[in-house]
């Protein structure tokens, strides 16, 4: 049902002292949109119980579909909130398969004043465990352009610079993380891309975590956001879509992740390149089974093609069934803390 993969140091420390909350310092978020609807369960079971009690800061960190849940996780209950993110997202209509930027914004908008409600943004702002961290890319040159040729000229220089070297991006864009005022988090980066941080606050904190999720071409990117430099904010998976980051925080790292093969960037989805094992030491990856994904309608997990391959009646059916087939992922997790067996790990190298 779950798959786990863990760096050696991880591996060592979960078959010395069992999977336990207080082993984590940091969870991860990846992009990867729709994809991350087969995490749903999981979700809900790691924050409504396996997490429940906790009160030491556990580091959330994502881009893109890894911020919203970030998003949610930092909420006053988390469940509720992960819950409004599923079921807003999965229930998404458009007025046709060819939205259009300004259309896809809107509605995503729309979709974080459902899953903020009342006063998430808030109570994320102020929660004294859970501290949302949203990575954000500030996209400079072309590829900060709204034209849509620009735009694609943009994106063709960073898919040719980023097949000779993920350096050669470093130019194009830069790293911003949106954090809480206290935040202790430290992350190093060998690709060198430059890196700022910026307080979450009641005036930024939207618009950052639209950011996150502002898909070049997609969605129109966000401008001027309160207290960064002047330009243009786009999804925070064009750096870091599964992350290869030296994250410096002592204990482990978890990590729920709907495949086992993790690439750094946006642009390295079509490469054979990984990530640096080295930074996945501390890290446990928990991934659905290749038997579950199996067992899934269509045998996949969904993805942003379904948008426009499936009509919407269609599409929400199928959504709505891997919603709920993924509950079984969450009691399987459980089962495996709750059983003194040693699981069975797959080293990441």
């Amino acid at each position: 049902m779950i798959d786990i993969y863990a760096g050696p140091s991880a591996a060592k420390a979960i078959k010395e002292q069992g999977m336990t909350p207080d082993l984590f310092s940091t969870f991860l978020g990846a992009s990867g949109g729709p994809k991350w609807f087969t995490l749903f369960g999981l979700d809900k079971y790691l924050f409504g119980e396996f997490f429940k009690e906790r009160n030491t800061t556990l580091n959330l960190l994502g881009s893109s579909a890894g911020a919203f849940r970030a998003a949610c996780f930092a909420q006053n209950d988390p469940v509720a909130a992960i819950s409004r993110l599923a079921k807003s997202y999965s229930e998404t209509r458009y007025s046709s398969n060819k939205a259009k930027p300004e259309e896809i914004t809107t509605k995503a908008r729309e979709l974080l004043s459902t899953v903020f409600a009342e006063n998430g943004i808030q109570e994320i702002i102020d929660n004294p465990v859970f501290k949302a961290h949203f990575i954000v890319a500030k996209s400079n040159g072309f590829v900060a352009s709204e034209n849509k040729l620009m735009q694609l000229m943009g994106l063709s220089k960073s898919y040719l610079a980023n097949r000779l070297n993920r350096r050669f991006l470093n130019k194009q864009y830069e790293r911003y993380v949106f954090q809480p005022s206290d935040s202790q988090l430290s992350f190093s980066d060998n690709n060198t891309f430059n890196t700022h941080t910026i307080e979450l606050s009641e005036d930024n904190l939207a618009d950052a975590l639209l950011a996150s999720g502002s898909i070049p071409l997609v969605m129109q990117g966000i401008k001027n956001i309160t207290g960064t430099p002047p330009g243009m904010y786009r999804d925070g998976g064009i750096i870091d879509y599964h992350f290869d980051l030296n994250i410096h925080n002592d204990g482990l790292i978890l990590y729920p992740h709907f495949n086992n093969k993790p690439k750094a960037g946006w642009f390295d989805k079509s490469l054979k390149r990984g990530i640096t094992p080295k930074n996945y030491d501390k890290v446990v990856m928990i991934t659905p089974s290749a038997e579950f994904v199996a067992s899934l309608p269509y045998g996949k997990i969904p993805d942003r093609t379904d948008f426009t391959e499936l009509d919407a009646d269609t599409r929400i059916k199928y959504w709505r069934q891997v919603l709920s087939e993924t509950e079984r992922l969450g009691e399987a997790f459980d089962k495996l803390c709750e059983h003194p067996i040693e699981p069975k790990i797959q080293i990441i190298t």
